[in-house]
């Protein structure tokens, strides 16, 4: 029996796989307030998900390619007269509606519509924990790559068209990344919880960072720690994994926002003292 068999160690590890790609993408989700964003693809999902079983091709393949065309639309469209909010809501909703009709027709293929709304971290294998470390790792790869155009593109526009950087450029590349994380999260955490797994890290690390960089790498621990604890909880409390871990990152998050919070007003008083 090797290492790997064992179904809460390939569990740990697609989780950690995950938390690693996702906390420095959440920290741009943040950052350029896109949570309704990554919530409107993650829904996108569901309707990949239907389309990949409909005709027998890769679940990753069909989220992914979902996934890119509703960021590609909502990118499109957001120019031409829409509130973004109002757009993303309609096309957020629709998608997931048309997943489930979908799912309903396919008569002949058995599925388990829970695991693709909330995950199945235990059930993960071999082959599931390759196709997560590898989009972890591509995307993580694109996001270092990218990291001085895109924080720079974030922070300023025109200082980014300044320095000869694209802003729609790094849009689509942030967009690209965003679908390859949904990809390889409906597996981990399902479609209703991949949007608090980019966010709740990268908010739960703000309060503590000082720099992008160092907000990232907290936002990464946060993730890990939130991963570790929640299957921990789960395999000794029977719940539901998925739900579970986005549990234990938000209590990480009121934590140290209760932290913050008394350090701000320690600092406030010793100012008020001082002068």
């Amino acid at each position: 029996m090797t290492l790997l068999d064992d179904f809460l160690i390939r569990a740990a590890l697609a989780g950690i796989g995950l938390a690693l790609a996702a906390a420095p993408l959440g920290c741009f989700v943040v950052w350029r307030r896109m949570a309704y964003f990554g919530d409107a693809t993650a829904h996108a999902s569901i309707l990949g998900v239907a389309l990949a079983l409909a005709f027998d091709v890769s679940v990753f393949g069909g989220v992914l390619v979902t996934a890119l065309a509703m960021a590609t639309t909502v990118s499109t469209l957001s120019g031409r007269g829409y509130a973004m909010d109002t757009l993303l809501g309609v096309l957020a909703h629709t998608a997931l509606a048309l997943g489930l009709v979908a799912v309903s027709f396919l008569h002949w293929v058995r599925i388990d519509l829970m695991s693709y709304l909330f995950g199945d971290i235990l059930a993960v294998g071999h082959m599931d924990l390759a196709v997560i470390w590898s989009g972890a790792t591509a995307t993580l790869a694109l996001l270092v790559w990218r990291w001085s155009a895109l924080l720079t593109s974030t922070l300023n526009p025109d200082l980014a068209h300044a320095a000869g950087i694209d802003p729609r450029r790094e849009q689509l590349i942030l967009t690209l990344a965003l679908a390859v994380v949904v990809a390889v999260a409906i597996k981990v955490v399902g479609v209703l919880l991949i949007a608090a797994m980019l966010i709740v890290p990268a908010a739960t690390a703000r309060a503590f960072a000082n720099t992008p960089e160092r907000m990232a790498l907290i936002a990464a621990a946060v993730g890990v720690l939130s991963v570790i604890v929640g299957l921990r909880v789960s395999f000794v409390g029977d719940t539901p994994t998925g739900p579970t871990i986005v549990t234990v990152a938000a209590g990480c998050f009121m934590v140290a926002s209760l932290i913050r919070g008394l350090f701000d007003h320690r600092h406030l008083r010793s100012h008020k003292e001082d002068s």
